[in-house]
């Protein structure tokens, strides 16, 4: 599996309809979804998923308004549930010899089972594989997308709250579920932290607590505040990552990224974290929450990325479904 800093043929998509994920409005979730693809279509293909022919006379709309080349966007109709394709979609493999792209279909069980309504997009990845007909492995066991972080040299970073969670292979052991991302990603060095940040429904997912922003670099999540709860969370990582290596042996070099914080009319928070950034061929998509961290946040990943430019999108709408930018896309990549 490519780093996701490495080139992109294309990023992929699932265009929002939901009500049960976008509480505060549909609409809402498809401008936040046109201000993605209007940020990355020029430097990587934009394919699309749409539930039907009514839908995607929506999308073209909105495209049209944003004045997108429309020869950059390729619609997919599809029967799918919900806008989470990181977790639900292929992952991509490339054969850096013969520079042919292959996929992983990961079982999909939407987080332990949690929502059954969208199970059905466990079916996706096989579904698209009819038309794209790239070799095809199915580990048969369960993965999201979300849940593991590699450099793309042989090291994986992910998160022992959620792999070793009893609600995803609870027949397997660390060293099994290690033997199983070693042979389907090509990875033989993990980085395990120990939990996610709170009122995250994915049980950890790396993507909200740490990043590699180059082979030898993680960029994490931390919370200054001592009486926050994520504080000691993240202060535990920490210690991790201090004391981690690459697959040579070597010490990493981190770069720490402040905590938003971002909770409903009845005090109840959300999973919101700056570190669930994507990392596109010429800018990264920065989710924002209106927060007195965001000019912080954007300013450090810019820093990391000096030669992409840095774009902030305001999530707020999106994460109240219960994720952000790295979660809806997935990135296809260049061969």
């Amino acid at each position: 599996m490519p780093a996701e800093w490495e080139r992109h043929a294309a990023v992929w998509l699932s265009w929002p309809h939901d009500p049960e994920t976008f509480t505060s409005g549909v609409v809402k979730g498809e401008k936040i979804f046109t201000e993605i693809i209007s940020a990355i279509y020029r430097s990587e293909k934009v394919e699309l998923l749409v539930r039907d022919g009514k839908m995607k006379a929506r999308v073209l709309k909105y495209l049209k308004g944003k004045k997108v080349d429309l020869n950059r966007v390729n619609f997919h109709l599809a029967d799918y549930a919900d806008v989470w394709f990181r977790d639900f979609g292929p992952i991509f493999l490339v054969n850096r010899e013969t520079k042919r792209l292959a996929m992983t279909d990961w079982v999909y069980n939407v987080y332990g089972n949690k929502w059954p309504e969208l199970l059905k997009d466990d079916k996706i990845p096989a579904w698209l594989n009819r038309f794209l007909k790239l070799p095809y492995f199915a580990p048969g066991i369960v993965m999201e997308g979300g849940s593991f972080d590699v450099n793309g040299r042989g090291t994986l970073m992910t998160s022992e709250q959620c792999l070793l969670n009893k609600n995803r292979n609870p027949k397997l052991n660390k060293k099994q579920i290690e033997k199983y991302l070693s042979d389907y990603l090509g990875v033989r060095r993990f980085i395990w932290l120990k939990k996610g940040i709170l009122a995250d429904h994915t049980d950890g997912h790396i993507d909200d607590i740490a990043r590699f922003v180059n082979p030898t670099t993680v960029m994490y999540a931390y919370e200054d505040d001592v009486g926050e709860g994520n504080h000691k969370i993240l202060k535990e990582n920490l210690a991790i990552l201090k004391k981690a290596a690459d697959q040579n042996g070597r010490k990493l070099k981190l770069i720490k990224l402040p905590m938003p914080k971002m909770v409903d009319k009845n005090g109840n928070r959300y999973a919101v974290s700056y570190a669930n950034f994507y990392i596109g061929n010429v800018v990264v998509l920065v989710p924002i929450f209106k927060h007195k961290n965001d000019k912080t946040a954007l300013k450090i990943i810019q820093e990391a990325f000096p030669k992409r430019k840095v774009v902030g999108i305001d999530c707020r709408d999106l994460i109240v479904g219960g994720g952000t930018i790295h979660c809806v896309t997935q990135q296809q990549p260049a061969v």
